[in-house]
């Protein structure tokens, strides 16, 4: 058997997440709040300050489970998966697991990608459900349209597009007459994956290069090229995911290629395996 983990992004996050994690790996907690300047259990068992699902706390916290959640994965089994990916923030637990760098460097990038991911302002995001994606591509080459990216191929009838807020909003109409089951805006302020994220993307990559990564021990397929990392491509997939499409289809049909695989999720809720669901059709 080929075990494969799966690792959660941003949408993931819900109140409570962590809660029977957190007393099982107390220096990590501890060493993740020294970080942050905040107690990351308290942000994520109760929100009391309702910062959850901003972008700069959504990041941190979510690494941190995912995290926490791998670590128990490795001492339940005893063992470590053979392939690992991870969807956009999850990435970062993906390298996390493959030995690209340890958890206080994860959570240090990560902390960043949040706070600059969050000053970009005047974007949004819609998901585009019941559509294929060649007729999303040939809706965007509309004049109207040509201000909205597509973030996130998340399987083949679920695509988010991403751009000027106002663009995002005035597109709904079309999208539904031309088909779409659904067309909705989601709850973000920025227009993240997409080109508007150039500038975050620039701030990013002179962070990047104050850290040194390691090899993958483990196969890390990346959401940039649905291809697996090397050390030499760690910086320049890490940038460039603030801009680039999430190519989730593709990551998941490459893997699906290996004999015997079998795929958890592993972090808070079922989003990635209902996305896997619909890619095996």
């Amino acid at each position: 058997m080929t075990r494969i983990y799966l690792f959660p992004g941003q949408g993931s996050q819900k109140v409570g997440m962590g809660k029977e994690l957190f007393p099982l790996f107390p220096e990590q907690t501890a060493q993740a709040s020294q970080i942050l300047g905040y107690s990351i259990e308290e942000l994520c068992v109760e929100d009391p300050q309702q910062l959850l699902n901003r972008t700069d706390y959504t990041q941190p916290a979510l690494y941190v489970v995912n995290a926490l959640s791998y670590f128990q994965k490795v001492r339940e089994s005893g063992g470590t998966p053979s392939q690992v990916a991870g969807h956009s923030l999850g990435e970062y637990n993906a390298l996390l697991a493959s030995g690209v760098f340890d958890f206080e460097t994860g959570l240090k990038l990560v902390q960043k990608r949040g706070a600059l991911m969050a000053q970009a302002q005047g974007g949004g995001m819609a998901a585009v459900l019941g559509m294929p994606v060649e007729k999303i591509r040939e809706l965007l080459q509309n004049p109207t349209h040509r201000s909205i990216d597509v973030a996130n191929y998340n399987a083949p009838e679920q695509t988010v597009i991403s751009g000027p807020a106002e663009a995002i909003l005035n597109a709904k109409t079309e999208f539904e007459a031309a088909g779409a089951k659904r067309y909705v805006v989601l709850p973000v302020s920025g227009a993240f994956h997409s080109r508007y994220m150039a500038p975050s993307q620039e701030e990013f990559t002179l962070f990047l290069d104050g850290f040194t990564f390691q090899a993958p021990q483990i196969p890390v397929i990346s959401n940039v090229q649905a291809l697996p990392y090397s050390v030499e491509s760690v910086k320049s997939n890490l940038a460039h995911q603030i801009t680039s499409s999430v190519r989730w289809v593709e990551t998941i049909r490459l893997l699906l290629e290996i004999s015997g695989a079998e795929f958890e999720e592993v972090g808070p809720g079922r989003v990635l395996t209902g996305l896997l669901k619909q890619i095996k059709g």
